[in-house]
């Protein structure tokens, strides 16, 4: 087990203190539980985005792109000037 010394301001701190108290659980208990959420959170995020990818090919998603009807945007919806493409009218 490791000790570390967390700064959080008053209005967090407060908050912590409270929720805790509704958890039946210590401050550092609540703290360490919120903490391992935010791992397991970003773990399964970068999981996610590399199966993903594993799974992703070139050739699949040049054939959906050309499903993509060849239409003018919906009023509204067009591409700023600066980041059209060149040659692009619209």
């Amino acid at each position: 087990m490791s000790t570390i010394t967390v700064r959080l301001p008053e209005s967090i701190h407060g908050q912590v203190k409270e929720l805790a108290l509704v958890d039946g659980a210590s401050i550092n208990n609540f703290i360490v539980s919120a903490v391992a959420e935010k791992v397991a959170a970003r773990r399964t995020v970068a999981w996610l985005k590399k199966q993903a990818a594993e799974r992703g090919s070139a050739k699949r998603l040049l054939e959906l792109l050309d499903q993509v009807p060849d239409v003018p945007p919906t009023p509204g919806d067009e591409l700023p000037v600066k980041v059209r493409p060149k040659g692009s009218k619209k």
